[in-house]
């Protein structure tokens, strides 16, 4: 059975996704930091109804306690699917925006996803086989006010996963980008009216957790082995 990892798992689009790669029969490694218990609790949610999953807990910016974790977690096998969703939100417009609001986000998005990839990359690189996605936004296509610190984190990404996805492509090993727009979760909908929804998105609805997950289902996929170095935005027609 192969392994995946989800971080910021215990959240609503990671929650989506855990559900998803468990019912594609994956063993689901489930991540948080904050929301640990969270964490546990979708684990145990996934193994009562009859799937493989266990939760795991660390700061992903933190490397070193991101290496131990991960290195306690390839001791009991190779994890061939990373799904980098693992974010925050620190809003302000730029010249409001202090130091910390800068580094915290870049922080968590963009050094998360490499003290988490980087470690586990060579064990996935032996089996010939691997899916990593990272999950981005549509900010990082189109800017958005207030998201300059978000949007260079997530467009820092978007480069990021076409040169990785240039180094691994020869080992079986993917790399592609999901970039969501307005989805129905706790943090969009402190954001986003019914109004503004119907006005910035051509569909007139946010998306919802699960079709985010459908998307990363498919491109953990053995059907999705010829996609790669790819960023999808799924945003009901915004761009």
């Amino acid at each position: 059975m192969k392994r995946a990892l989800v971080t910021g798992g215990s959240g609503g689009i990671g929650a989506a996704v855990c559900r998803r790669l468990a019912r594609d029969g994956y063993h689901v490694i489930v991540h948080g930091n904050r929301n640990a218990g969270a964490a546990a609790a979708l684990a145990a949610e996934i193994t009562a109804a009859g799937g493989s999953a266990a939760a795991v807990a660390f700061d992903v910016t933190d490397a070193a306690a991101a290496g131990a974790a991960l290195a306690a977690l390839l001791a009991e096998g190779t994890i061939q699917i990373v799904v980098n969703n693992a974010g925050i939100h620190d809003d302000a417009v730029f010249p409001a925006m202090n130091a910390e609001q800068w580094n915290s986000v870049i922080d968590v998005s963009l050094h998360g996803f490499f003290n988490v990839t980087q470690p586990l990359l060579l064990p996935m690189l032996r089996t010939r086989w691997g899916r990593i996605v990272n999950v981005t936004s549509v900010a990082a296509l189109a800017g958005n006010r207030g998201q300059v610190n978000y949007a260079a984190a997530k467009g820092a990404l978007h480069a990021a996963t076409k040169s990785l996805a240039l180094e691994v492509a020869s080992r079986g090993v993917t790399v592609n980008a999901v970039a969501p727009g307005i989805i129905a979760t706790g943090m969009s909908e402190a954001t986003f009216d019914k109004e503004a929804i119907a006005r910035l998105v051509p569909m007139q609805r946010a998306g919802t957790p699960a079709e985010v997950a459908d998307l990363i289902g498919f491109l953990c996929s053995d059907q999705a082995g010829y996609i790669t170095g790819q960023v999808v935005s799924i945003n009901g027609g915004i761009i």
